[in-house]
């Protein structure tokens, strides 16, 4: 049975970024691509996926724009797999998504962090936005409807700060 999809996720672009990268095994593979990893056989004994999955998936993200395929060796013809500008272009998601899981961690327990490579100085992951120097998790940031959104998504969005109000008093 096919899923239901909501007519304003599909233009959402929160749900359109997760059909590139939703799955648990491609963001395992970004981030070995990130990691400066190429190879087939590397990601392979990295993430432990079967060889037919990871086939799939790299196709997957070769046909998406995310990868490109190109050959290394030639007897036998053997490929890597090289992230595209497109693809580069979700290294800040997956930043945050680690940097969001290590705040819930203590600082000895996070097996992973991002530091600056010229101080060797743990960096906190923040989005800011560039007008007013504040971070986006700021109440004052919220979601509304673009200029291309449906009556669907333009509905959703009509009581704008309301949403935000709403969360703010939850927490």
């Amino acid at each position: 049975m096919a899923a239901r999809v909501r007519v304003e996720d599909r233009e959402c672009p929160l749900s359109t970024a997760m059909s590139y990268v939703g799955e648990w095994w491609t963001m395992l593979i970004l981030h070995d691509c990130f990691d400066g990893y190429t190879r087939f056989d590397e990601f392979e004994v990295n993430i432990g996926l079967s060889s037919s999955m990871l086939t799939t998936r790299l196709k997957t993200l070769v046909e998406s724009g995310i990868l490109t395929k190109r050959p290394y060796q030639d007897r036998p013809v053997r490929h890597e797999y090289v992230l595209t500008d497109f693809g580069r272009s979700l290294r800040p998601i997956l930043v945050a998504m680690a940097a969001w899981r290590n705040e819930q961690l203590a600082p000895s327990a996070r097996a992973m962090i991002l530091v600056d490579t010229e101080t060797d100085r743990e960096v906190d992951a923040v989005t800011i936005d560039p007008a007013t120097g504040l971070p986006v998790t700021d109440q004052r940031f919220v979601f509304r409807a673009g200029p291309a959104a449906s009556e669907q998504m333009r509905a959703r969005y009509a009581s704008g700060a309301g949403h935000a109000d709403r969360l703010t008093r939850a927490s």
